[in-house]
């Protein structure tokens, strides 16, 4: 059994985790410009959720779910050019949040 952090770490909800890394990890990098701290948090927060995924819903929910994260930030760049950048961020969150939600966390 965890105890401590990791525990603590299963506590919170998968989707609260992606909306963190995405939003959190583009605000980073913008606001500091340094783009490999935004991906060091996309990267913190993506392993989180994926520790969770596995222990929750085993290694193909955490395949598909990671995927699709990794899916939400690689397109979340060719969108920023067609809706704005935030605007992008915040779709591409709304979609991993909703994956998580429905595939881990509502379980």
């Amino acid at each position: 059994m965890y105890t401590g952090a990791l525990a603590a770490n299963e506590q919170i909800p998968t989707a609260a985790m992606v909306s963190a890394g995405l939003i959190g990890g583009y605000g980073v990098a913008r606001w500091t410009g340094v783009r490999p701290l935004g991906g060091a948090v996309l990267f913190a927060a993506g392993a989180a959720a994926a520790h969770n995924w596995w222990r929750k819903c085993g290694p193909i929910t955490t395949a598909a779910l990671g995927t699709t994260y990794l899916l939400g930030f690689g397109l979340s760049h060719p969108l920023a050019k067609k809706i704005g950048a935030w605007p992008s961020v915040f779709t591409v969150t709304g979609v991993n949040a909703a994956a998580a939600w429905v595939f881990a966390d509502s379980h």
